[in-house]
């Protein structure tokens, strides 16, 4: 029978597994052509097919969305599809983080009406690559959405912003470097998308959209947060 992990427990038998300074590589074969890859674009993919397979292993418990596009990357437990969700994000240890967290528009469309999402897991593999292509695992870290976001000098929350659209929700350096993050929970994540929509947006659909959220939250979780 397989174990049914939490998200804890998952990061701390990675921990245990001596995952930190672990190296590999990727490599692809074609018609009996085999390559070594040498840049970063496919590692977060890769490394969220590997921990894939170090779940098979090790007899834990997981399951995946039928559109393997749609959120999260995985569900840890086998009933309960509202909680014990775990994403995987990826980036270059030796630069700051720059990983597309979600879709700014989708994120906050998927809120009004799932708004447990909000306490999803996120595991971050930080690793360096060197010029042959070896991958170097060099710190990985268990957060919440609001421990990994953070404030810029355009919007309250950080996001990626092309021609003055907003793209994705993108990570604050914070949790990298240790030190305090810009959020302290997740009323003070939602207090910032909320003002980024004011901004964005208006008033109307920033005000429908916080009203929303807050009642689907309290609908999951019997909880109501306290936003304004």
């Amino acid at each position: 029978m397989k174990s049914i992990l939490n998200a804890n427990q998952v990061y701390d038998l990675l921990l245990d597994s001596n995952i930190i300074g672990a190296n590999g590589y990727i490599s692809f074969e074609l018609a009996n052509i085999k390559v070594r890859i040498d840049t970063t674009d496919t590692v977060g993919i890769t490394l969220q097919a590997w921990l894939k397979q170090w779940f098979l292993e090790n007899d834990i418990y997981f399951s995946e969305p039928a559109n393997t596009q749609d959120f999260p990357d995985f569900y840890l437990h086998n009933t309960n599809k509202k909680s014990n969700m775990l994403e995987v994000k990826a980036f270059k240890y030796s630069r700051s983080p720059a990983f597309d967290i979600a879709n700014f528009e989708s994120y906050c469309a998927s809120l009004e009406q799932e708004a447990y999402r909000l306490d999803a897991d996120y595991i971050i593999f930080g690793y360096d690559m060197n010029k042959e292509g070896y991958i170097t695992i060099k710190k990985v870290w268990l957060k919440k959405i609001w421990e990994i976001t953070g404030s810029s000098s355009r919007f309250p929350l950080k996001t990626q912003v092309k021609r003055d659209v907003i793209y994705n929700i993108r990570p604050s350096i914070n949790f990298k470097n240790g030190t305090e993050p810009d959020f302290k929970n997740k009323e003070d994540l939602l207090k910032a998308i909320y003002e980024t929509l004011i901004l964005y947006r208006g008033n109307k659909v920033a005000n429908t959209w916080i009203k929303n959220t807050i009642e689907s939250y309290y609908n999951y979780t019997n909880q109501r947060l306290e936003i304004l």
